[in-house]
């Protein structure tokens, strides 16, 4: 059975999203307990503040480098290449897997000219993103940078191994991958700190991204695949890639500019700020992954297939599916981590030296954040339908668009909002970067069945609406039945309420009808038929033996 879920082929889009949906869960829940421990062990203070800051660096690199490649342009390419998936000989796909090797091996080497220059000159780097740190603090964050900087290279190598992986649609691997980061980061934040110190955060990062990239490296000899080495720099299909991520990357790196301006000003505010924007954000992450990215990472595959064979109505209708299916899922969480902000900062970071002012700093940032939820969970999904089509410039636009936005606002708003004028900035840009995209690509793509989309669009508005007042004002009442000053209190509370208003949702889509929630049903009925007709099939096997 487990090894079936390893290997199995997982074509529908509904399904692969499930997939990876439910391991995004699990990756969640692991960075729910390693963002506790940070929590607990550090607080919102300079420690913690360091450490995010020191991601800052390897992270724009590793979207500079491989991020961008890959979800620009060697899914596409690779598909295009691949000329039988079932067959496991290595030269009947010999091309496609040359052209893996070549990726492979051209982008590590280039991975590892930036590692070294970044390493000489690190001590220079962290001072402009860190203005507000004193010198201590500054010598810290350079070394864990420097530590931090062996992760992209095995990230990258990750990465382009998951591609491979989505493109064979073999979602389940994948999506454990993330699942390991996050428990070699947990490692490194119970175990190693005891060896390293505050060293040991930045390795058990290195950690997470070998141990994300040895759990996708078994399945690739299934394919058929062999390493080779193979350095063709002047190779068509990666002068392509090249070409494709360009636009990409620079619109990477309008979100990775966004994290640093927040950074840069973070450290300018407040002891801690950077630390409770990290924690809201990955709080919100946790929605976003899970409906958003989870989405638009199943799509993808599908979307890029069927505009390579020009079947642009099909391309039409499975965007509009996903995206209505995204809207409907992100809307009522976004009610719920708006209503329930605090409930939501105290169960998670709760516990140490993580105080009550720490809590409530967070949850406002939280809440904002879930603002733009709606927009941030669409953006994915824009953008790699752009990207099967092989226009990476519209999403660079885009993003610039939100970067410029972002810039302006984080000059102007923190003087009136404090460092909650941060967030407000990221979340406005969020929505530019949102509007921007969907415009580009109704004028690009045509009617989408508009008048249908906006009556399905305002029912879920409603719905979640009605969701998100049924749970506020039902707090206080259920809160008579919990001790609030327990964490098991104030867990139940969250619960009860977030099961009213899931109730509450349901109910009143069922009442509107929206189709979405017809198609969710639909989808669940046919996935449990199809494992219940398996395991009926290998019952039936059995006894035949």
């Amino acid at each position: 059975m487990i090894r079936k879920l390893f290997v199995q082929k997982i074509s529908s889009i509904a399904s692969a999203a499930f997939i990876i949906a439910l391991a995004g869960v699990f990756s969640r829940v692991l960075g729910v307990i390693r963002d506790r421990v940070l929590a607990g062990q550090f607080g919102a203070g300079s420690t913690l503040d360091m450490y995010y800051t020191a991601f800052r660096i390897p992270d724009l690199v590793f979207n500079f480098i491989v991020f961008g490649a890959i979800s620009a342009g060697f899914i596409p390419i690779f598909s295009k290449l691949l000329k039988n998936e079932e067959d496991k000989d290595y030269s009947t796909n010999k091309q496609a897997w040359d052209f893996v090797s070549n990726v492979i091996n051209v982008f590590s080497v280039l991975l590892l000219v930036v590692t070294v220059i970044i390493l000489i000159f690190a001590d220079k780097i962290v001072p402009l993103i860190s203005p507000g740190f004193s010198d201590n603090q500054m010598a810290i964050t350079s070394t864990l940078t420097k530590i931090m900087f062996l992760s992209p290279i095995l990230l990258g190598i990750s990465g382009i191994v998951g591609g491979v992986l989505q493109t064979y649609k073999r979602f389940f691997v994948y999506s454990l991958a993330p699942i390991m980061y996050n428990f070699g980061i947990i490692i490194g934040a119970i175990w190693l700190v005891d060896w390293f110190g505050i060293n040991g955060l930045a390795w058990g990062v290195v950690l997470g991204a070998l141990l994300h990239l040895l759990i996708q490296v078994p399945l690739l000899s299934k394919f058929g695949y062999k390493f080779h080495f193979i350095f063709k720099f002047k190779d068509s299909n990666l002068r392509e890639i090249s070409t494709l991520m360009i636009p990409r990357v620079l619109g990477l790196v309008t979100t990775q500019v966004n994290l640093i301006v927040i950074t840069i000003f973070s450290s300018l505010i407040a002891v801690g700020s950077i630390t409770v924007f990290n924690f809201a954000n990955n709080l919100q992450g946790f929605p976003l992954a899970l409906v958003g990215i989870s989405f638009a990472i199943a799509a993808f595959p599908t979307l890029s297939r069927l505009y390579n064979e020009n079947k642009i109505l099909e391309f039409k209708k499975s965007f509009i599916q996903t995206a209505r299916m995204i809207f409907f899922l992100i809307l009522p969480l976004s009610a719920v981590f708006i209503v329930l902000r605090v409930q939501i900062v105290r169960v998670v970071l709760g516990s140490g030296v993580f105080n009550w002012q720490d809590t409530l700093l967070t949850a406002d940032a939280l809440g904002i954040f879930a603002v733009s939820l709606f927009a941030q969970s669409l953006i994915p999904l824009l953008a790699r339908s752009f990207y099967s089509m092989h226009n990476t410039i519209t999403p660079f636009i885009a993003g610039l668009s939100g970067a410029i936005i972002n810039l302006i606002l984080a000059f102007t708003l923190p003087s009136k909002y404090g460092f909650l004028g941060l967030i407000i900035a990221f979340t406005i840009s969020s929505i530019v970067n949102f509007l921007v995209l969907f415009i580009a690509f109704r004028i690009k793509i045509g009617k989408l069945n508009d008048p249908k989309i906006i009556i399905s669009f305002v029912k879920v508005v409603f719905a979640s609406f009605i969701m998100g007042g049924a749970m506020y004002y039902l707090k206080i009442p259920i809160a008579r039945y919990f001790d609030l000053q327990s964490f098991w209190g104030i867990l139940m509370q969250s619960l009860v309420l977030f099961l009213i208003g899931l109730i509450v949702y349901l109910m009143v889509c069922q009442t509107l009808r929206c189709p979405e929630l017809k198609m969710i049903i639909e989808a669940t009925a046919h996935r449990l038929n199809k494992k219940i007709k398996v395991k009926s099939e290998g019952i039936d096997s059995v006894s035949m033996n």
